[in-house]
């Protein structure tokens, strides 16, 4: 009798084991960014990467039109291929804020002197924790947001000419 008690709770588990693993094949387990947009961010402030005494939260974007989120690192390849996107942005009528994530403030300000500094405001989130309230993961990622907060665009990995066209079609 003891056996068969020992059978049915393997075989239990064993379903039960079974039946988990298939409710995970189930879930979609892609990043998806469509219930950010729309979404408003709040609550948020970072420190300027060369000044302690320096910093943006959200009550200063207000004021803008639209604001361009930029989440970078000089040791970030993608980056580099975005960056000539970002400069001719920053002559349009937007303001481009960047966030230096997870990098050096040495290694940020060389990346900005050698290739130029597109950004309104530089920021920095030396340990990527203030980041994740964006639902940035990665970089490098950009979002667009309008002067109510709220997030009209996303995009994940660099920006390229079919995104800075969309961004300027948004700007209008």
């Amino acid at each position: 009798m003891k056996v068969s008690i020992l059978k049915i709770i393997i075989f239990s588990f064993v379903i039960f084991c079974l039946f988990v693993f298939w409710q995970g094949l189930k879930k979609n387990n892609n990043y998806d960014t469509k219930n950010l947009i729309g979404a408003r961010i709040s609550n948020f402030q970072f420190t300027e990467i060369n000044n302690e005494n320096k910093s943006i939260s959200e009550k200063d974007l207000k004021n803008n039109k639209f604001t361009l989120i930029n989440f970078f690192a000089s040791w970030c390849a993608p980056c580099r291929t975005e960056h000539k996107y970002l400069l001719n942005l920053s002559n349009k009528k937007i303001k481009i804020i960047g966030i230096n994530f997870k990098d050096k403030k040495k290694n940020a300000n060389n990346f900005l002197n050698e290739l130029g500094n597109p950004y309104h405001f530089v920021g920095k989130d030396s340990d990527g924790k203030a980041s994740v309230l964006f639902g940035v993961y990665g970089i490098p990622e950009t979002i667009l947001i309008n002067n109510n907060l709220n997030i009209i665009k996303k995009i994940i990995g660099p920006i390229d000419q079919n995104q800075y066209n969309e961004i300027l079609d948004l700007i209008k």
